[in-house]
């Protein structure tokens, strides 16, 4: 199996071994791209389900090697220390596979105690404490509403809490993906990072007389709910829209899926956005979608920008699409903002930028217009 070795630089950053939406990727090519003396390598494990979105990576190990191979994992071991100086570790995972008898917590503390500085990184449902978030968000999947399965709700709580102790044990740096997340303690919002260019498009949406929506219920009953199909199809049958629904797509057809869109729905369950709704901005399509306010003044506070995304619950869906249908200039302005705000917030700068503390090199200058600076 092939091992991750370290790039050329000074600095030298191992990212690994989640790459959830393909962002172990981005944020090391963030990283080199805008920070100067920086070489970055990404590692994640793969499996069939991750196989098939095909998301970028520098080195791509199966699960059962991950787990089980000892000869990869004291070779990536080796390579790790002897090579890099820097580890961003994703979702509490193991560093280098699993070692009987030893906890991802006791390989970050090895690895700090080895000479090397390491930050945690965290994505969503890793660190999200369920009976937390039902507290914070009135349509929480794990609330009373939710349709979130209550076993695998206690599963997910037993781990967050666990995983939080890697956090309070430790004075590491700790970086978050979204800004719903800022409540883990010492958090710092790591952007997402998106190829604006890739999904650029003239298209302007809402010209066409029965418009498109797509909905991605990439977790349906973590960021979805059923009520949300039922009323775009009901929308359908009016003839007042055509309904796409996506899901299972790799990253190059979701790409086509959103040119070819008007609106393009995302989560509402969880009071945040991530990827999908900043892929979508990106292509300049009408992103629908429920954010905390809490999450919104955050966003406003540390860039300078309002977030594009038109607010709905997912009980008013089917109203919304109705009312941007019938006043498509507001809409259109919205989806306007979606491309300058991505290249402002999640272009890679900003991502460069939140992480030049931690690797100790300077920060990129922002130009004019890059918003305010995380």
């Amino acid at each position: 199996m092939v091992v991750a070795h370290a790039p050329a630089g000074l600095v030298r950053l191992f990212v690994g071994p989640v790459n959830s939406a393909g962002q172990g990727y981005r944020w090391a090519r963030a990283a080199e791209d805008h920070l100067s003396g920086v070489g970055a390598v990404n590692l994640m494990t793969t499996n069939a389900q991750t196989a098939r979105f095909g998301f970028p990576t520098n080195v791509g190990i199966p699960e059962s090697g991950y787990v089980f191979a000892h000869g990869w994992q004291r070779r990536q071991h080796a390579a790790i220390v002897e090579g890099f100086t820097h580890v961003l570790l994703e979702s509490g995972r193991y560093l280098y596979g699993s070692i009987p008898g030893r906890s991802p917590l006791d390989i970050v503390k090895s690895t700090v105690a080895e000479g090397l500085s390491v930050a945690l990184l965290w994505h969503g449902t890793d660190i999200r404490i369920p009976s937390e978030h039902a507290r914070w968000e009135i349509d929480s999947p794990f609330g009373e509403n939710g349709q979130y399965p209550r076993d695998s709700t206690k599963i997910l709580e037993t781990n967050a809490r666990e995983r939080l102790r890697t956090i309070t044990e430790t004075e590491l740096p700790v970086f978050v993906s979204t800004p719903g997340l800022l409540s883990v303690p010492r958090a710092q919002w790591l952007p997402v990072v998106v190829d604006a260019d890739a999904w650029q498009t003239d298209e302007v949406p809402l010209r066409s007389e029965r418009p498109v929506v797509a909905y991605v219920p990439s977790n349906s009953p973590m960021k979805g709910d059923r009520s949300v199909d039922q009323q775009l199809e009901d929308l359908q049958s009016e003839g007042l829209i055509t309904y796409r629904r996506l899901e299972g797509l790799a990253s190059s057809q979701m790409l086509e899926a959103y040119k070819h869109a008007d609106i393009v729905l995302d989560q509402f369950r969880l009071g945040d956005y991530g990827v999908a709704a900043c892929e979508a901005m990106a292509a300049g399509r009408v992103v629908v979608g429920h954010v905390h306010d809490e999450v919104r003044e955050r966003v406003r506070t540390l860039t300078g920008r309002e977030l594009p995304v038109v607010e709905s619950r997912y009980g008013g869906v089917g109203d919304t699409i109705r009312r941007l249908i019938a006043e498509p200039s507001g809409a259109q302005r919205k989806a306007a903002e979606g491309p300058q705000f991505v290249r402002s917030v999640h272009d890679g700068t900003a991502s460069a930028r939140a992480l030049a503390g931690f690797l100790g090199v300077p920060a990129p200058i922002s130009g004019s217009d890059k918003g305010a600076p995380l």
